[in-house]
């Protein structure tokens, strides 16, 4: 089993025993989830390379049944051979495609557009779902939950300069398809590889939509 086979794992353990918590038939089977519960924190946090404590406070116990999280990421180009790209203050201001965490109350189209006056002050309108892709099959590094990512098309339809500060962002640019990989990346956020097949969109805009 690799590394992210075993993180797989214990993602879908740690799910597991938050759905059984939810739903205990005896007092004997809630001590039962609570400790597998508590051993699965103990890996993630060995894996993560932080504190169980740490990884308590990214996992809250959840009632109810365990989802994936919603990562969004709005694809924004710009005469055929560049994207919109900006620097992340929370990853040492690494460079990724504007997006965040679905919020509830808004669609997955209307997350990227927000995201992208968000972080680089301009107006897009989204268009087309590209990819969905399953972050354990793409290489990035350890997160102690389990996240889907969906990469999403938007037009660009107004705004001025690119915002250099926000609450978020360090800057923004325009970057040549063949310099964005070289970008020291954020690659909690997107990879090399995720690039690349991205960059495919704005050769081919037919393609069909990805998905894992």
């Amino acid at each position: 089993m690799t590394s992210q086979e075993l993180l797989s794992a214990v993602q879908r353990i740690h799910a597991l025993s938050q759905t059984g918590l939810a739903y205990p038939q005896s007092d004997y089977d809630r001590e039962r989830y609570e400790e597998i519960r508590n051993i699965t924190l103990q890996i993630l946090a060995e894996m993560s390379n932080v504190s169980i404590e740490h990884i308590i406070k990214l996992l809250p116990v959840e009632s109810g049944y365990v989802t994936p999280k919603v990562d969004i990421r709005a694809v924004v180009f710009r005469s055929g051979n560049e994207i919109l790209m900006a620097q992340e203050k929370a990853d040492n201001d690494r460079w990724a495609i504007p997006g965040g965490w679905a919020d509830v109350g808004y669609s997955p189209f209307e997350v990227a557009e927000k995201e992208v006056m968000e972080e680089t002050g301009l107006h897009v309108k989204a268009t087309r779902l590209l990819a969905v892709f399953d972050k354990n099959k793409h290489g990035h590094p350890y997160e102690p939950w389990y996240v889907y990512k969906f990469f999403i098309l938007c037009e660009l339809t107004g705004g001025g300069e690119l915002a250099q500060q926000t609450i978020e962002t360090s800057g923004a640019a325009w970057i040549r398809f063949e310099s964005a990989a070289s970008l020291p990346l954020s690659t909690y956020r997107v990879t090399p590889e995720q690039l690349e097949t991205i960059f495919g969109f704005a050769v081919e805009p037919d393609l069909p939509v990805l998905c894992d």
